[in-house]
């Protein structure tokens, strides 16, 4: 698992923010597409993508991309 894809595959859930705003160190929830909807889309994402169930509590407290990179590689 790679961080650099992660990154792509969290920001193709976003239909409005630019591409290169998303970097490892990107607090995703202060982007003002940010919603509960997306959230779901990313918990989505996730499962779907690397067959890992996350919950919206390891959301809540991730801040960064990487924070939840690192929930999702823990858990595989």
């Amino acid at each position: 698992m790679e961080l650099k894809k992660f990154i792509e595959c969290f920001a193709e859930q976003f239909e409005e923010t630019e591409f290169s705003v998303f970097q490892a160190g990107t607090r995703f929830k202060e982007l003002d597409e940010w919603s509960s909807l997306l959230a779901l889309s990313i918990i989505a994402m996730i499962d779907e993508e690397y067959d890992v169930r996350i919950k919206g509590e390891e959301i809540r407290n991730s801040v960064t991309i990487e924070d939840l990179y690192n929930i999702v590689k823990s858990s595989i």
